[in-house]
């Protein structure tokens, strides 16, 4: 799959954050590619690559009705020649999301299960058939190839500039891949848009080498409610952010993330002189499902 890295770059914040003394810049993954923005096709790509030294024909993954990484592992399959499977999460709705919509148009076949066949990753017994067809991905690209994968983010900029790296955190793929990368030379911290899920730094010092274990933060303070949610509060930030830095962002992932950034600087979590890289990962797709006008972008 074609990516166009020329296009990533990082967008200075100086007048923004000039008066607390940090500077901010944002690596614009978003930029990446038009659907498998982001950090995904990095976590796509060593699998990618496996199936292919495998033979394999199909891809399969697993994902919930906004996921990103369903959509983003459909497009990437039909670029690269793969017929692709999705697992979804839940009873198939009335009207599907805009995200599954959008995953059927590059050919994936939808397959959903309950809550708890999820949970166990239990495979319907039609598709177990084809076992010898199929490579398996789990959901959001995690495991120690997307970790691998994610490392080579940061050789879009010059990280050893910074001295902090901040991401959103889903399954901790992402984090994980950019501990690896920055090594101890910046502090890594990951914004959590999951309610309460401090089970993510055990999973991500499941990706790490013992020797970089617990080299890293997770805030859990910036949800909004749980993963996909949101209030009027981060709507408007949304909106407000845009006009005043010109890039967009997501409600379930960046929007977050962003707003987390902006109070922390604020209250002078960071120290005077300290230099942030944040990861914009992309996903702007999932602001399809919000009522139409919601954003001015």
């Amino acid at each position: 799959m074609e990516i166009h890295p020329q296009h990533i770059r990082t967008d200075s914040l100086k007048n923004l954050y000039q008066p607390f003394g940090v500077a901010v810049d944002v690596l614009r993954l978003d930029l990446l590619h038009p659907v498998v923005s982001g950090n995904k096709w990095f976590k796509l790509k060593d699998y990618v690559e496996e199936a292919k030294g495998l033979n394999k024909k199909t891809i399969l993954t697993f994902g919930g009705a906004y996921s990103n990484h369903i959509i983003a592992t459909a497009a990437a399959c039909k670029a690269e020649g793969f017929a692709s499977i999705g697992i979804i999460r839940g009873e198939e709705p009335p009207i599907l999301s805009h995200t599954l919509k959008a995953a059927l148009t590059y050919g994936m076949q939808l397959h959903f299960v309950s809550r708890s066949d999820y949970a166990q990753k239990r495979i319907p017994p039609a598709l177990t058939e084809r076992e010898d067809d199929i490579y398996i991905i789990e959901k959001g690209g995690f495991g120690l190839k997307g970790r691998i994968g994610a490392e080579s983010i940061l050789q879009y900029c010059e990280s050893l500039l910074y001295t902090h790296i901040i991401a959103s955190v889903g399954t901790g793929t992402t984090l994980a891949g950019l501990i690896t990368s920055a090594a101890d030379k910046a502090k890594v911290t990951g914004i959590s848009a999951l309610k309460n899920n401090h089970s993510l730094e055990a999973a991500v010092n499941s990706l790490l080498p013992s020797t970089l274990q617990n080299l890293f933060s997770i805030n859990h303070n910036f949800h909004f409610g749980g993963y996909a949610k949101y209030t009027p509060e981060l709507l408007e930030f949304m909106n407000s952010w845009y006009q005043k830095t010109g890039i967009p962002s997501d409600f379930v992932y960046t929007a977050k993330l962003f707003f987390a950034v902006d109070n922390l600087v604020k209250a002078n979590y960071f120290e005077s002189g300290s230099k942030l890289l944040v990861i914009h990962s992309g996903g702007l797709q999932g602001n399809n499902s919000l009522p139409p006008g919601t954003l001015i972008f």
